[in-house]
């Protein structure tokens, strides 16, 4: 049987840093003089929502009825998406790790290893308001859901559980080739994070090459591009995919009671990924 773990996932709670990185990384391999703007990712990376793979793995146009019939085709799926490419390649997903009955959402079969970008609960509200289309209360509870899960128009499925349980599943994943990435640091040390990164997929560092990826992945260059051309990852009635971009702004965003809120749901994992916000959230959501 031909092997299938070709899979390098690129995978992240929705709004913490994944179309940023898979911009870097297009741009990093391009060849010279062959930069892809954010309309262009679909050539260098793919994703486990793509239709046309579940098209062909259920032998038709896909429409699933339910979740279970959906399940039922995502492993035929995704190894039509390892096989599409004959080596290792890059495949973008929100959902969890996860075993249902005897399905595994990320099935070792396929994996070769695995990206995981994390990003401060704090500020991933406020983006992921923006992404739904609904107000803070709202999209904190959807992150403090532990059964959450986004449905497309077809019924394709993304598996995403509480942030704290999508990062728990990823980072504890026993056996998985893993690189863990934090937004803040890809925003504030921009070279280093991504130097990381190249290290992690034993890719050869060129200086230069590094240098220009990241100009051409900046979050300045992203928003210019989709307000030259639109972005056609962007959900319907969202007014802009890149907003701000920034890590802290939750500062500005969230009041005392939204903060709370995430900071007593997630502490022990904020605790372990950002030690640094621990005692100014506590004073934050006490009102000082």
């Amino acid at each position: 049987m031909q092997t299938a773990q070709r899979i390098i996932w690129l995978a992240s709670y929705p709004k913490s840093g994944n179309t940023w990185t898979r911009s870097f990384l297009a741009n990093y391999f391009a060849p010279k003089g062959g930069e892809l703007d954010i309309n262009s990712l679909r050539q260098f990376t793919t994703g486990d929502v793509r239709q046309d793979f579940f098209d062909r793995a259920a032998g038709r146009p896909f429409h699933a009825s339910d979740f279970d019939e959906w399940l039922l085709v995502r492993p035929k799926a995704l190894r039509l998406i390892a096989l599409s490419k004959p080596h290792h390649h890059f495949v973008k997903t929100h959902s969890r790790i996860e075993r249902i009955g005897h399905i595994d959402l990320i099935p070792p079969e396929v994996t070769a290893a695995a990206i995981y970008i994390i990003r401060n609960p704090f500020d991933v509200a406020q983006s992921y308001a923006r992404h739904l289309a609904t107000d803070l209360d709202e999209a904190i509870d959807r992150m403090l859901d532990r059964r959450a899960m986004n449905f497309g128009p077809t019924m394709i499925c993304e598996v995403l559980g509480s942030w704290e349980t999508h990062v728990q599943s990823w980072v504890n994943a026993v056996g998985l080739p893993l690189h863990v990435m934090r937004y803040e640091d890809m925003a504030g040390d921009p070279e280093r994070a991504f130097r990381g990164l190249l290290s992690f997929l034993r890719a050869p560092v060129n200086d230069g090459q590094l240098r220009r990826a990241i100009r051409g992945s900046s979050f300045d260059q992203l928003r210019k591009q989709e307000e030259k051309a639109g972005f056609v990852e962007r959900p319907p009635g969202m007014e802009r995919f890149f907003s701000k971009g920034k890590a802290g702004s939750w500062r500005d965003d969230l009041a005392p009671s939204h903060v709370a809120r995430l900071r007593e749901a997630f502490l022990p994992t904020i605790v372990k990924w950002y030690p640094e916000l621990v005692e100014e959230t506590a004073s934050f959501a006490a009102g000082k």
